[in-house]
């Protein structure tokens, strides 16, 4: 199709769709705010959609977690719901099941956001791509699913301020159809936030000079000769993604659930009688114990591991999952400006590679691409190379393969579509279902839809095993962990009254105890929210010092994460906690024995456990190399 009629269908549909659905924009947009409000109670005051505040102050440990799920040991004394997996759907499932009344329990084999759900592109988005494949194809599956995720970004943003926030993203036109084909795809884009009561920003059209002053890398001549024609700004989400999974995860804890990390299935139990599930058999993998955990229903939310648990009912059942590979790369800061994305519509084979700010470095990526299930999926130098080749077409500045800082790869766990020949071509929706003997699968999906995908989920649970909650689903409206009293000004608090904190730790301050920089506070306050003053209150006993240089990460986050967070390993703190990992493999790489000791001593690890534990994350790092198999820079020992 050539692009003068590709213009016309594309504009003539997005014409009509606005026309149809446009005027839903106007009561939204406001000059006023970054974003419009949500009413998320439907204008009720009558408490129909309070959510109350959890029973529980702080989590409890985890061997008082682990205690609760062995007392579930007799078939007499089940669970609800026994969830599998540990990721932002698995997460997700044992909140909505704490919320409704149902007992729960969650085991996660590795850490909580160990897989999928730690190597996003960190968007809480609709999806650009799929209102295109639905206007071309003609595809409503396609245009409901970015309703559906539109809408879901709007509870996400609210759940967790403190970790989401509304990010610009300019995306470059240089070919003269490009322009209305893009601005008008975008306000189709608008129009069904709008819809879903979860608008933004508005998108807007900049000149060339204009698009340039927003983002200064940009280049005026792309590396095919055609002069830059201007830009469009739209609105999307993001997060720090595993912060969210784990705080999903502390929130669902808070509200009852027994969650337990590092804790994996060996088996599945079935009532003799009957032939139907009725628990798992799991090990402690921290201890080596072994205890059955009985529930009414087993829910396998595995991720890329789903076929795993499903086979372990029926050995031949075909495989649900298409597991898919992106990889995604960390650059320095001077990349991208603070605060502002930069999407590539279309590489050379037709991917979207994204280049956004985050956490003081900038991330590109991503591929998709067909790929094998492994427990610690890495990087190929070829994957690195293309998201650098579809960058470099686009920017005015050398990019150079030696300022990947760190490199990682995710796998999607699609949902199969046996019609389908590429990961590409299958949709991104979910699948929940349940097998004859019980086990309800969910499978597909999208970070941005986690919440959605639960609960279907925990429907679906409730009419397998007959379960009575005690209430309707909540979570569209309950805030987690560290959002309660948080607003975007809280760390001017803890800059303000760091040392005034000393009322809180008495005689135990450190005398070395001194002012709490800007950039600390900062990432505090977005890395925990309204618990950011509990790790000052340990900065100040003489956890103070930062982890790593050229980093705002403080020592006192590893005592806090440990105490606080289920953190009981190296790589779940510097991959999950602080994301370190993902930022600088070097960096990390320098800090591991540092937190390996500090681990150690809260942990009361022996000499033989430290030495293996910096190996198992020398390891681990190793796999954000990207191809290096040694740090530029000497370890720090």
């Amino acid at each position: 199709m050539g692009a003068f009629r590709k213009t016309l269908l594309f504009v003539g549909g997005g014409v009509f769709a606005v026309g149809a659905i446009g005027a839903a924009i106007i009561g939204t947009s406001s000059s006023a705010a970054p974003f419009a409000r949500v009413d998320y109670k439907e204008g009720s005051n009558n408490g129909k959609y309070a959510v109350r505040l959890p029973p529980l102050e702080s989590v409890p440990p985890r061997q008082k977690q682990l205690e609760s799920l062995r007392s579930t040991s007799q078939e007499e004394n089940p669970l609800d719901i026994l969830v599998i997996g540990g990721g932002a759907t698995g997460s997700g499932v044992a909140l909505d099941a704490a919320l409704r009344g149902l007992s729960v329990g969650l085991v996660e084999r590795d850490d909580f956001a160990s897989g999928t759900s730690s190597r996003s592109t960190k968007l809480i988005h609709g999806g650009v791509r799929y209102l295109e494949k639905a206007f071309f194809n003609l595809d409503p599956k396609q245009l409901g699913l970015v309703f559906e995720a539109l809408h879901e970004r709007a509870i996400m943003l609210r759940q967790a301020p403190h970790l989401t926030h509304p990010l610009p993203t300019i995306l470059p036109c240089y070919q003269w159809w490009e322009v209305p084909f893009y601005w008008i795809g975008l306000k189709c884009y608008d129009a069904i936030a709008a819809i879903g009561n979860g608008s933004l920003y508005l998108s807007k059209y900049y000149s060339s000079a204009e698009a340039r002053r927003l983002f200064p890398t940009l280049s005026p001549v792309r590396a095919d000769k055609k002069p830059l024609r201007g830009g469009i700004v739209y609105f999307d989400g993001q997060m720090n993604d595993s912060r969210v999974n784990i705080s999903v995860a502390l929130t669902a804890a808070l509200y009852g659930a027994a969650v337990a990390n590092h804790t994996e299935v060996v088996g599945l139990l079935k009532n003799s009688e009957t032939g139907k599930l009725n628990g798992a058999r799991v090990r402690d993998r921290l201890t080596g114990e072994e205890f059955d955990v009985h529930a009414k229903v087993v829910v396998n939310a595995a991720g890329p591991f789903s076929d795993k648990i499903h086979h372990m009912v029926n050995p031949t059942a075909s495989d649900i999952i298409a597991p898919s590979s992106g990889v995604h790369i960390t650059l320095p800061s001077y990349y991208s400006p603070d605060g502002m994305g930069l999407i590539v519509p279309k590489t050379k084979d037709g991917r979207v590679v994204f280049m956004l700010p985050w956490l003081g470095s900038t991330i590109a990526g991503t591929t998709d691409s067909s790929t094998e299930i492994t427990e610690l999926p890495q990087p190929h130098e070829d994957e690195i190379e293309f998201i650098l080749e579809a960058i470099r077409d686009y920017l005015n500045v050398q990019v150079r393969r030696e300022d990947v800082k760190s490199a990682w790869s995710g796998i999607r766990p699609l949902a199969r579509d046996p019609r389908a020949k590429d990961t590409q071509n299958i949709l991104r929706d979910h699948l929940v279902f349940a097998s004859p003997e019980g086990l309800v699968t969910v499978a597909g999906g999208k970070w941005t839809t986690y919440r959605r995908m639960a609960q279907d989920t925990v429907d679906k649970a409730i009419q397998v095993g007959q379960l009575k909650p005690q209430d309707s689903c909540k979570t569209p409206y309950v805030q987690l962990i560290g959002s309660h009293s948080w607003d975007p000004s809280y760390f001017t608090f803890l800059v303000q009254n760091y040392r005034r904190l000393k009322y809180t730790v008495s005689k135990s301050m450190s005398p070395s105890v001194g002012e709490l920089d800007i950039d600390c506070a900062k990432h505090l306050s977005t890395s925990y929210g309204d618990q950011a003053y509990k790790v000052c209150e340990l900065a100040q006993q003489g956890w103070g010092k930062r982890l790593v240089h050229g980093y705002p990460i403080l020592e006192a986050e590893i005592v806090y994460c440990a105490h606080n967070e289920y953190c009981f390993t190296a790589a779940d703190f510097l991959a999950r906690r602080c994301r370190l990992a993902f930022l600088d493999a070097e960096a990390a790489n320098q800090a591991l024995p540092r937190v390996v000791e500090v681990l150690g001593d809260i942990h009361n690890w022996s000499g033989s456990r430290r030495e293996e534990e910096l190996e198992q994350g020398r390891r681990f790092l190793a796999s954000f190399l990207g191809g290096r198999t040694e740090p530029k820079v000497k370890q720090v020992t």
